[in-house]
């Protein structure tokens, strides 16, 4: 299966009304406008430049609970940003102390199946960007294409598979992020990776590691699919994270990323997938999956 399904609102469209802004973006200049509008809002809210922002997929979103010293914003208040229409994501962005650390958490992420424009689903992205975010940590519920993992498995990401939506970094160049041609030889960080099997194995947290597939969505992959997708060495699909990655690395940030496997993928166990099988895995696997993010968080750099 893909990640983070949901039930599309008709209302989302690319011209949604951001208090009495209209994200309707014609060149590279109104994009750029409006993502200095949101960086500025956002830090008129908050108490000092946050160094990471963790971004959290269906059923996920408790971790952002853990938050001491919350600030949440609603993301309808937000200049530009676009509404989550998906069961399991909450919709705020959540600014605190996590660790010891002031972080910035995203309950819910945007999709392209959910209707919006490429550059829309990664609008938050060059925000945290603008506002000096340097780390992020993407989360995501994942189907298991990889027949050794189980559901309830968390997964370091060690590299993805895209070839099946727009590049978030198709058209003009915005030279203010990056070059017009990144490397993505190590879209997640290696020393990231290493430093987090460190703090899980110290906690008696087993990791699996693998790449993740992208995919549209918002149907669930068909079972050919799947054994296409294992035959290109994918370990773990889902409908997100990968066009916020290529985002944070044109930015420069460096990236770390995690699956929680909640269901095995379409064709490898004789069922029917569905979305409810994901909030139930995620909510299951929750306490070892925001101990481990806080323990990152905590260490971070360190």
């Amino acid at each position: 299966m893909g990640n983070d399904p949901g039930m599309h609102n008709s209302n989302a469209n690319h011209a949604r009304k951001c208090g009495n802004t209209v994200y309707k973006c014609e060149n590279v200049d109104d994009h750029m406008e409006m993502y200095r509008k949101a960086a500025d809002y956002i830090n008129s809210r908050i108490d000092g430049t946050p160094g990471i922002a963790v971004v959290l997929g269906s059923g996920l979103g408790p971790l952002a609970d853990s938050i001491e010293q919350p600030v949440e914003i609603d993301y309808r208040d937000i200049p530009g940003f676009p509404e989550t229409t998906v069961a399991g994501h909450a919709g705020k962005l959540v600014c605190g102390i996590l660790g010891g650390r002031r972080v910035l958490a995203m309950k819910g992420r945007f999709h392209y199946y959910e209707g919006y424009d490429i550059s829309q689903v990664v609008f938050h992205i060059r925000v945290f960007g603008l506002m000096g975010i340097s780390g992020l940590i993407v989360t995501n519920a994942a189907g298991g294409i990889n027949t050794s993992f189980r559901p309830g498995d968390l997964m370091l990401i060690t590299d993805h598979i895209s070839f099946f939506a727009p590049s978030p970094l198709r058209g003009r160049n915005l030279d203010e992020f990056g070059p017009r041609f990144p490397d993505m030889c190590e879209a997640y960080d290696r020393s990231l990776i290493e430093y987090a099997e460190g703090i899980a194995e110290s906690m008696g947290i087993e990791l699996k590691k693998g790449v993740y597939a992208f995919a549209q969505g918002p149907m669930y992959e068909t079972p050919a699919e799947i054994r296409a997708l294992r035959a290109l060495g994918a370990d773990a699909v889902g409908m997100s994270t990968v066009p916020e990655v290529i985002t944070a690395r044109h930015c420069g940030m460096k990236v770390l990323g995690i699956s929680c496997i909640t269901n095995m993928a379409a064709g490898i166990l004789d069922q029917k997938l569905d979305h409810s099988e994901v909030m139930d895995t995620a909510r299951k696997t929750e306490k070892a999956f925001i101990r481990l993010v806080s323990e990152i968080i905590a260490r971070w750099g360190s």
